[in-house]
């Protein structure tokens, strides 16, 4: 068995992957490809879900063939994904009827506000563990079927498949024989109660969406049929979206660990066990993963614009030309420098839920230039996490002693200093980063039996702890800047334009 790997496939944002671990859960090789951003108006964000599908494909072949794998060399396959992205298609052709809807688009924004004037806001958070608002599932499908010429119609017919990302992904890969998700990515369409694990139909019926478009829910460490290669089967074992494939592979196992991750968006997400927890501070509950029928729940904060906002400073700016180089020219920046950027490009997530915000720099003088507008940018990165942990200790009663982080954003050590600063909590960071794809890896390997459970906190390495160097009075003074730059750029958008 030791001579096997798990492959990882990690359909992202900005990004497909596949991603290869042996039974040490080292990272022996990556196979990368970005992917088209389609802006057709100002707050709509599409994907081609056909060129997602084109894309994984190729970033799968290219590692197995890279690595010369044979189907006996592989034990399994795991799927980590973008959530709340959704395509709807042709159950008899494959087709997609309409680009994919990304969780930062925000076009269904008014149709959110009517459900919430309608009195749905209590009920949803019960039901679903969620807030209303345009990042979910459910309005980008209902918006679907109602702007999509025949669409409508297709669906009460049965004639449409909806799902997340990890859905179409796996319809793809066993060439349409399993039309299935994970509770992780279900509980994040708005159309799942988190309660009982299952669709929910009166919110069906809100929407507009019919059952016979919805996919079977099945445990994250479960069998997702298979892929065909070379004429064997290859397990699809393991399901989980990022952030919680991202908690499962920091092996935050246990009631009260957390982690955060610093992808296109920032996420953190808390284990709060069997129970889920309600958030008072704009938090979200939600299904962290499902083993064995058993249900794991979290708290998520949820934050829209992190690396992204560094892509925005590489593609839109053309400050720098790789995001790498983020930390160099912030460490160029005047130190005196009072800029603050609030990167609200998608709204503002936890604990705000403006979906009316939206991007702002203040503080510009005569002498402010890319440096300072760099550090700004990493810094508000910080920020963003630094509310969202202190609504999560304030919820969950818990007071982190440490923060576990990953993604590559975070590779950054400008800005893992800082948050550790701002935090003035000790920052843990992974030797492998990569802790999304090693979720799901770990998820599909326990499924087959290439882990145990207690093979996978044995092996977790520590690249770097960060401890806090500024002083306290610094920091509350940073905040009260960034809290008072927040503050302004809320409701920027009038809900009638």
């Amino acid at each position: 068995m030791s001579q096997q790997f798990v492959i990882a496939i990690d359909q992202g944002t900005t990004s497909s992957r596949a991603v290869l671990f042996n039974h040490e859960s080292e990272l022996l090789d990556v196979s990368q490809q970005e992917f088209t951003q389609h802006f057709p108006k100002p707050g709509w964000v599409e994907h081609d879900p056909l060129e997602i599908w084109d894309s994984q494909f190729a970033v799968l072949q290219k590692l197995v063939a890279n690595n010369q794998l044979r189907p006996d060399d592989i034990a399994a396959i795991g799927i980590t994904n973008q959530r709340e992205t959704t395509v709807v298609w042709d159950r008899n052709t494959g087709e997609p009827v309409y680009n994919a809807i990304v969780w930062q688009d925000r076009r269904t924004a008014a149709r959110c506000d009517e459900i919430t004037a309608q009195g749905w806001k209590d009920r949803i958070q019960q039901k679903t563990g969620l807030v209303i608002d345009a990042y979910f599932s459910a309005s980008k499908v209902q918006w679907i079927l109602e702007n999509v010429e025949g669409a409508k119609e297709k669906a009460k017919k049965g004639e449409l498949l909806f799902g997340t990302i990890d859905t179409w992904i796996i319809w793809k890969l066993t060439e349409g024989r399993v039309h299935a998700t994970d509770p992780s990515n279900a509980a994040r369409t708005m159309l799942l109660n988190i309660n009982s694990g299952e669709w929910d139909q009166d919110l069906m019926t809100l929407f507009g969406i019919p059952a016979s478009m919805l996919p079977e829910v099945r445990d994250s460490s479960g069998d997702f049929g298979e892929l065909q290669f070379q004429g064997q089967g290859i397990p699809i074992a393991g399901v989980a979206g990022d952030q919680q494939a991202a908690l499962f592979g920091q092996t935050c196992f246990e009631k009260g660990m957390a982690k955060n991750t610093y992808g296109t968006g920032c996420f953190m997400l808390m284990n709060t066990g069997s129970e889920r927890v309600d958030s008072e501070s704009g938090l979200l509950s939600t299904i962290a993963w499902s083993i064995n029928g058993e249900t794991t729940y979290a708290l998520e904060g949820s934050v829209f614009i992190a690396g992204a906002a560094i892509q925005w400073l590489r593609d839109e700016l053309e400050f720098i030309e790789s995001a790498g180089e983020s930390e160099s020219l912030a460490l160029q920046a005047n130190p005196e420098s009072d800029v603050v950027v609030v990167p609200a490009f998608a709204g503002l997530g936890a604990p705000y839920w403006d979906m009316y915000a939206r991007g702002a720099i203040f503080g510009l003088t005569r002498d402010s230039g890319k440096p300072e507008i760099a550090k700004a940018t990493l810094q508000s990165l910080a920020y963003q996490i630094f509310d969202v942990l202190k609504a999560m200790e304030n919820d969950s009663g818990i007071e982190l002693s440490q923060l576990n982080v990953d993604g590559g954003a975070i590779a950054n050590n400008f800005l893992a200093q800082f948050q550790a600063d701002v935090l003035q909590k000790p920052v843990t960071r992974p030797t492998v980063l990569e802790s999304t794809a090693l979720g799901a890896a770990y998820l599909a390997g326990l499924k087959v039996g290439y882990w145990q459970m207690d093979d996978l906190t044995k092996v977790r390495e520590i690249e770097r702890e960060f401890k806090p160097k500024l002083d306290t009075d610094t920091i509350e003074r940073l905040l009260r800047r960034w809290h008072k730059a927040v503050e302004r750029s809320k409701q920027w958008v009038d809900k009638d334009d």
